[in-house]
């Protein structure tokens, strides 16, 4: 099996194109690393399934790219031929081989970005020591505008940059494979990074083939469900690979940069750059995350930080061999040491050795009582840390002496990075944000209130009612919980959750949970509710004091285009804005793109959104609060996916305002952040776009009135569309379920929580994410894109006086609209109509099909053409050539298993009683979301 990559032009074609030429390098060595890597995995194939099957794969490959290369129609027949004769066991090991290529190809795509990546950092140099990162380039944009040193530090110390991990479930991969392939990563980086002798490169060619064989011999997928606990030990993963050391190095790094030019500005950078977690502490539609599972993350989260700062501690003992009698010590430095319980005669004379053994039995002790595992052991007993600071104050004993003593050099090593990780992480790793659905919250507040006052009905009052019953409630010091009465359980799973949170703000510090999000909030009752059951444990006081921030999370068209009216009432009720200030005065709002997308489209959703944030800004301005945004992007365009730099600076002005948090799910966490240098390049586009939003253009001048009344109109025109389609076509539902692959995902063991809200096949209670993760399968991505063809059709056709040349204007003059076209760009040119219309066959009423497929085609062709008009391009993807020969290089590998997966579903679905069908189609799923990338 001799996989590559192919392409519709020839090299001298490319070569001839300026926006590829540059590219032409790069692009040979990935096709070699492919080459490579295919070759590998075809010799195996060969080894282990034998040469009968090695040349089925072979022959299909072959026709498969010979079709996409010439449109040869006698090849698809022939393709098609050879797939529908394949028994079931030889499908699902070609199914393997090409999964199994999408993956290698990913790798082999990744080390060519990182490659490419490098070169930029030391190709260019904008004044900054270690070349150019973007964060470098839009520090010297900073310079330039006029803002010093000191601006910045004043800027940072008051940012907030926090990428928030959820454990949504599109990550296919377990994580045994995710192991083997970063190990295949790491060798061919090595290769590329060492000139190895040849002893060296024949065993580098030995351990390739030895991870390949390895990762054939895995189980792609998983035989048992994910247990919460087990998502939760996966997040912590990305810890080890790049959070815990590129987190500090980062924020050190700016530090450096901003001292750079002689002025040393006093103190040190704020760390800025703070991690969140929801995986153990998101209850929305998850009724595995308990309170006690959320007691068993922070203890893992605790227990993979401690982990390693004993580690570091243990290296950065045995570094500081410093003798007393060499170099002087400072007298606090003097009598740390003295307090150590380390009573080895080999470290009697150095002190700072004995300073740091101290501080290890302190940490190990402070691991005990806070009831973490750890595998490190003291030399002696120490006195546990009462917090986080105490241990800062020690490793600042540390600092100051070396400084004091001509030792700067040795304090900017280890010790450095220890006490910057120990500011980042504190005792509790990432912030955990409890969430739950504010229906439930309504419920749980129903049954304390009908007790405590027999007679009453809170689910029958009118929400100004409520409102004022909860603002009475807030006051009081009494509590609503009576030990005499039986609860539900569901009341008293709440209970018991911020029970939990109150308990974790006492033992790991308030930062251990911050945030206490409300899904599907729609009013102030949603808002009020929470703050209630937060007093109920202490976490807000009747005086007007809160130890956490209660988050809205505003999630459907409706409930955006009402968010600054509810929060412009919230932030005018004394009771509320008391608990605001008692928060330094800001509050964190999170707007929802996957249901505000499932709910009104692609482009309403975009564009509500961006009004959204408009308001909302105009809102907390006039009520001097500071607002914080939380944006609960996906990894696809279809849930608010998309390039994170772009989406930042293309926030309205003041929207990020120097704090933003984002959503980092599924496979989008590996796929940034599983390799260390690609993750410390990713946080830094999330700190330059926060950065540069913030300061070089915080107020931007607004569009146009003309652009926002087009937008509205060509908003509305989409959303009629879109509903129209989904909501509003008789059989919509059962022609969503008959073409994708949406029954057989719930069979796939990659999360912890149910596909659906509820138990019905209804549009409205199917979750967001298998709902863009089916239309990914076949290859429609219909979440990404439907409604904008016609939507700008009639636009046109209303507006023939501004017509095409003014919305070329649109997207040469405003980000917004540049930024939703580029992302329908991408998803367009992913999708594929003729793959689609094989699904298309899966729906068994025929009319039905010829109905609802004929819109779908028709609304697709119109928006390539729309699409491809207003930006001024001949094919998708013109401007992105890097992206655009990624995707066609993938599509000859991607189509057979779809092919595959149209006829083992055929089989499934007519009860073939054979367990492999199933696999099979599992494995096909794995595949193509491998080779799509970002599908959910």
């Amino acid at each position: 099996m001799s996989l590559q990559t192919v392409s519709s032009e020839s090299p001298d074609q490319r070569a001839n194109r300026p926006e590829d030429a540059q590219a032409l390098e790069a692009d040979t060595r990935l096709r070699d690393d492919i080459r490579l890597l295919g070759r590998i995995l075809g010799d195996t194939v060969r080894d282990q399934e034998g040469e009968e099957l090695f040349d089925l794969v072979e022959r299909i490959r072959q026709t498969s790219i010979r079709f996409h290369r010439d449109e040869d129609r006698l090849a698809r027949r022939e393709l098609e031929q050879i797939l529908d004769s394949m028994s079931i066991s030889e499908t699902v090991r070609i199914v393997r081989a090409f999964s199994y290529f999408s993956h290698l190809a990913n790798i082999a795509e990744d080390q060519n970005n990182i490659r490419q990546m490098r070169a930029r950092s030391a190709g260019k140099d904008t004044g900054a020591r270690g070349g150019s990162g973007v964060l470098a380039e839009t520090l010297a944009h900073a310079k330039a505008a006029g803002i010093g040193p000191d601006q910045l530090r004043s800027f940072f110390k008051s940012a907030l940059v926090s990428p928030v991990l959820t454990a949504h479930p599109t990550e296919v991969r377990r994580k045994s494979t995710m192991d083997r392939e970063m190990e295949v990563a790491h060798l061919l980086d090595r290769r590329e990074r060492v000139a190895l002798t040849a002893e060296e490169a024949d065993a580098s060619d030995e351990q390739l083939r030895r991870e390949v064989l390895t990762l054939w011999q895995t189980n792609l997928l998983r035989r048992t469900k994910l247990t919460v606990l087990d998502e939760v030990a996966n997040g912590l993963s990305f810890y080890d690979y790049t959070f815990l050391r590129e987190v500090p190095r980062l924020v050190n790094a700016l530090e450096d940069r901003l001292e750079e030019g002689g002025e040393q500005a006093a103190g040190e950078l704020a760390s800025f750059l703070r991690m969140g977690s929801w995986i153990g502490g998101d209850r929305d539609g998850n009724p595995f995350v308990t309170a006690d599972v959320m007691r068993g993350t922070l203890r893992l989260q605790s227990s993979r930080v401690m982990q390693f700062y004993l580690n570091e501690l243990h290296v950065l003992g045995s570094e500081l061999s410093i003798a007393a009698h060499l170099a002087d010590v400072s007298e606090e430095l003097r009598k740390l040491a003295e307090r150590s319980p380390d009573t080895s005669p080999h470290r009697s004379g150095e002190p700072y050795r004995l300073a740091v053994s101290g501080i290890y039995a302190r940490l190990t002790a402070t691991a005990e009582k806070l009831r973490v595992e750890i595998t490190r052991r003291p030399v002696g007993k120490g006195e546990p840390y009462g917090s986080v600071k105490e241990l800062q104050a020690d490793l600042d004993v540390l600092h100051r002496s070396l400084i004091s003593n001509n030792a700067r050099v040795i304090a900017r090593g280890r010790l450095r990075l220890l006490r910057r990780a120990v500011d980042c992480f504190g005792f509790h790793l990432a912030r955990l944000d409890i969430r739950q659905n504010s229906a439930v919250h309504e419920r749980t507040i129903a049954e304390l209130m009908d007790a405590a006052n027999p007679g009453m009905s809170y689910l029958a009052l009118g929400e100004d009612a409520r409102i004022s019953l909860l603002t009475n409630e807030l006051r009081s010091p009494r509590s609503l919980v009576s030990p005499f009465v039986k609860y539900s359980d569901e009341t008293m799973g709440e209970l018991n959750v911020f029970h939990a949170a109150a308990e974790a703000h006492a033992m790991f510090g308030a930062d251990a949970i911050p945030q206490c999000i409300i899904s599907m909030c729609k009013g102030m009752s949603d808002m009020l509710e929470v703050a209630v059951l937060l007093k109920e444990v202490g976490l807000v006081h009747p005086s007007g004091r809160s130890a956490i921030n209660i988050v809205p999370l505003f999630e459907t068209i409706e409930d955006l285009q009402a968010s600054s009216v509810v929060m412009d009432r919230m932030l005018s009720l004394h009771d509320y804005r008391r608990l605001v200030d008692s928060r330094g005065s800001v509050q964190e709002v999170m707007l929802g793109y996957s249901d505000s997308n499932k709910d009104g489209g692609f482009v309403t959703s975009g564009w509500e959104l961006y009004k959204a944030e408009i308001n909302l800004v105009e809102v907390f301005e006039r009520h001097h609060v500071r607002l914080r945004l939380f944006h609960g992007r996906g990894g696809s365009v279809g849930r608010g996916g998309g390039p994170s730099y772009d989406a930042i600076i293309a926030q309205p002005g003041g929207a990020v305002n120097g704090q933003i948090r984002i959503t980092e799910q599924g496979e989008i966490i590996s796929s940034k952040y599983s390799n260390a240098e690609v993750g410390r390049n990713n946080l830094e586009i999330l700190a330059a776009a926060t950065l540069e939003a913030s300061l070089l253009h915080p107020r931007q001048s607004a569009p146009r009135r003309e652009y926002l009344t087009a937008m509205d109109e060509l908003s509305n025109l989409a959303f009629k569309a879109y509903r129209g389609l989904v909501y509003e076509t008789d059989g919509f539902v059962d022609y969503f379920w008959a073409s994708t692959v949406i029954n057989e995902i719930a069979t796939l063991n990659i999360g912890s929580r149910p596909a659906s809200r509820k138990k019905t096949r209804a549009i409205e209670d199917l979750r967001a994410i298998p709902w863009v993760f089916s239309w990914a399968q076949c290859r429609l991505m219909l979440p990404g894109w439907y409604g904008f063809g016609s939507a700008v059709e009639q636009w046109i056709a209303q507006h023939p006086d501004k017509g095409m040349p003014f919305l070329k204007e649109l997207y040469r003059e405003w980000p917004f609209f540049r930024m939703l076209l580029s992302n329908m760009d991408m998803v367009l040119a992913k999708s594929s109509i003729a793959i689609a219309s094989r699904y298309a066959e899966l729906v068994p009423d025929e009319a039905l099909r010829e109905k609802i497929f004929g819109r779908i085609r028709r609304e697709w062709h119109a928006s390539i053409e729309t699409l491809l008009d207003i930006m001024g391009q001949d094919r998708l993807l013109q401007g992105n050539p890097l992206l655009e020969r990624s995707v066609r290089h993938r599509f000859p590998y991607l189509d057979p298993l779809n092919h595959v997966q149209v006829e083992l579903l055929k089989e499934h679905r007519a009860q073939n009683p054979d367990e492999q069908v199933l696999r099979g189609i599992q494995l096909t799923i794995n595949g193509i979301s491998a080779g799509l990338r970002n599908t959910g």
